[in-house]
Parts: structure tokens; sequence; C-alpha cells
């Protein structure tokens, strides 16, 4: 579908004579009508990233709805006003507030209703990802028609619950699979490890990939944003007036289709390849984690039987959310935020020099990464041959010092 994305960059040059109508703004979004296309961009105040909350989730439903129901809007894109990122998921002081299996199944129930409404719009829905787009935030993405990722460092697309003792609870179990494959959406939920925006692209997680600009009038950043929200927006027109189709989902080749098909359609394949993940599950987890089974159990009950798979994975996600294990896990979390946060403050003066004492496997690694912050890298050992062992192996542009 490279046709779809031709001549984006002259797409640009047209923004200063396109039609664009302000719309509905609220604490968490703000809309606009661009072209024909609506615009949804979510951009949390005060904050580095987008977390979906109860008053996240209301103002995007608002604002959501108020483009779908705009007759001068044929498509939507929903995109995050932070390069960075996209959603970063649930918020899990919110989870960990909740006190009952109820209060969870309902927050899982109300983000499937909320996802269920893009994935249903009559209008073709883009989601332009570009940073984190993880757990809450994927199962928003998961719902629309199709999906354009920035390929930048930060972009991650995944499913990390189950590094908090949860599955993901808006869908993510029911959709996932069915876009990239059973082991592909398996081998995701069950390590929650992250997927670039190339490695997303071969899966089938994302539609396009989008190169970032360069530095300009504004910020490399600032400048590759605009540039995937007016690709974005050409999708989305392109999707409305038929001149592009949505994704059929369709593998090309034979093989491909087999690989992807069988084990969604066939019992005997499915039953393996469950059962497969399930011996390394308790390989690695002697069963001592309760969610990773329950991922498994969660995905082949929606494939087998589709009309309970969402009100069964809102249930599974209440019941492991009230186990120590994912308590524990939730503070483990918590505990790491904590660590990442400089007690200090930041420094009057930032330092311009570093000093390694000891050309050893530790010492030199940190010298290795303190080049990358530090215009000034001094690494000093008693040893001369230690020090060029280290600078021929890292081939280091330190200042080397042999005196004791």
């Amino acid at each position: 579908m490279l046709h779809g994305l031709k001549s984006l960059r002259t797409g640009i040059k047209y923004a200063s004579s396109s039609v664009c109508t302000r719309g509905l703004t609220n604490t968490h979004c703000r809309t606009r009508i661009e072209n024909g296309v609506g615009v949804l961009t979510f951009d949390t105040p005060d904050s580095k990233v987008n977390v979906l909350n109860e008053a996240f989730g209301a103002d995007m439903k608002a604002a959501f709805e108020e483009l779908r129901d705009a007759p001068e809007a044929k498509s939507i894109v929903l995109i995050s006003g932070k390069h960075d990122c996209f959603i970063a998921g649930a918020d899990i002081h919110m989870l960990a507030a909740c006190k009952s299996k109820e209060e969870v199944q309902t927050l899982a129930e109300g983000g499937q209703q909320m996802i269920k409404a893009v994935e249903d719009c009559k209008k073709p829905v883009v989601a332009a990802i570009s940073g984190s787009c993880m757990g809450g935030g994927l199962e928003v993405a998961l719902g629309c028609h199709y999906r354009i990722a920035l390929d930048q460092k930060k972009t991650a697309l995944s499913l990390p619950e189950v590094m908090l003792g949860l599955l993901p609870g808006s869908g993510g179990t029911q959709r996932l699979p069915k876009l990239i494959g059973l082991p592909n959406a398996l081998q995701m939920m069950l390590t929650g490890s992250p997927a670039n925006a190339v490695k997303a692209k071969k899966f089938g997680l994302v539609n396009e990939v989008v190169k970032p600009l360069g530095p300009g009038i504004a910020s490399p950043e600032e400048l590759s944003l605009r540039f995937l929200e007016k690709a974005a927006i050409k999708v989305a027109g392109q999707l409305a007036d038929g001149s592009m189709k949505k994704p059929s989902g369709k593998k090309k080749s034979f093989v491909a289709r087999q690989s992807h098909n069988l084990p969604l359609h066939n019992s005997y394949v499915r039953n393996f390849v469950c059962k497969k993940a399930a011996e390394g599950v308790m390989k690695k987890t002697h069963g001592l984690y309760p969610a990773p089974l329950k991922i498994i159990d969660t995905v082949k009950n929606g494939l087998e039987n589709p009309k309970t798979g969402y009100s069964t994975e809102a249930s599974n996600f209440g019941d492991l959310a009230m186990t120590d294990e994912s308590a524990a896990l939730i503070n483990i979390f918590f505990g790491k935020q904590q660590c990442e946060k400089n007690a200090w403050g930041k420094p009057e003066r930032m330092p311009q020099n570093v000093a390694v004492l000891g050309a050893g496997l530790m010492g030199a690694g940190i010298a290795t990464v303190s080049l990358e912050k530090f215009p000034k890298v001094v690494l000093k050992d008693i040893s001369d041959t230690a020090l060029s062992k280290k600078r021929k192996k890292y081939r280091l542009r330190l200042c080397v010092d042999t005196t004791a």
C-alpha cells in the first residue's frame, strides 16, 4: 500500500491553504476538521505522557463522538500532541485503587465500549502513532481501521500487562490474534516485549511506516510529528473517498495465509499452539504467576466462543487484579518509578567532565556510555596494558591516565 503515501512531502505544502475548522477543546483532547478529515489530538496538560483514566476516557469519548457526528468530517485521525507518547496505557494508580473485582471489571468494560465505538464507526479511523503506544494505548490503535507509525527510536508498541500480573482488558486479547496471528500475538502478550515501527509493520500490526524528518524551521521532533499528521490526514482522506481501500488483513502468499489462518480456525492447530505456549510459560514460571496462563485461556476462549470473548476478558481481568501476585508486581512498578526519580532535583551546574577509576569490564562500560553525554571522559588505571586493551576493544575516544 505504498501508493497510499505517495507525495506526502508535498502534502505538507498545501497545509497553509487547506480548509481547517476548529472544534471541541477539553482538558485532554482537542479536535479540528482539515480538508474533510477530523483530527482528534489527545494531549494531557502538564504531563510527559497520555494515560487512560476516567477523565481522559470521558474527554476522548466526547471528542470522538463530535467528529463521528460531524457531517463535514468524512474520516477521522487519532494522534497525540506529544511526539514521544501516543498513549502510555492505563493509569496504574486507578487500577490499584480498586477494591473489588467488580470495580476493575467495570473499568475494563468501559474501555471495551469506547474502543468498540471506534471500531464500529462508519467513517474510516486512522491511528497516527509516535512514541510509546502501550497497553490500553495499543488497544485503542487496534480498534482503528488503519495504523501509521513514525519510525523513530521512542516508538514502541506493546501489551505489557503481564508484567503487572494482568492481561489486556480492553479488547487486546480478542483483536490482536486476528490481526497478527496467534503465535505472534501470544508472544507479545506473554512477554510484554515491545515492537518498534519496522517490526510492527512486518507483523502487520501497523499498515505503514513514516520516516522522521531532520532539523529545519522547528525541532526534528516537531517537524516529524507534523509530517506524521499530514500523512495520516492524506490516508484518511483517501480511505474516505474510496481511492484507497481499508486493509483486508489477507496475506499475499499461500504459506503466509495458512500460517496466519490455521491457528485461528483449525482447532487442532490452535490447541497445539496454545499447549506449546503454556508449556513455555510453566517452564519459566513454574506456575507461580497466574497471568500468563490466564492470557492463553482468554485468547483461546475468544477464538472458540467469539460471543463471550470480550465479557470473559473483562471478567478475567478483574480476577487477576485481585491476586496477590498482581498487587506485588504493581508495588514493584511503583517502587521502580520512585527509584528513577532524581530526589536531589535539577543540578545548578551540569558536569562537563567524567573520570572513571579502573579499566575493567565495568569501568570501560561506564566510560563508553558516558561518552554519549559528556564532552570529556578520563579513564584511569594502574596498568597501561589494561587501558590499551580497552581502548582497542571499545575504540574509545578517551583521555587515558596511567599515573599512580
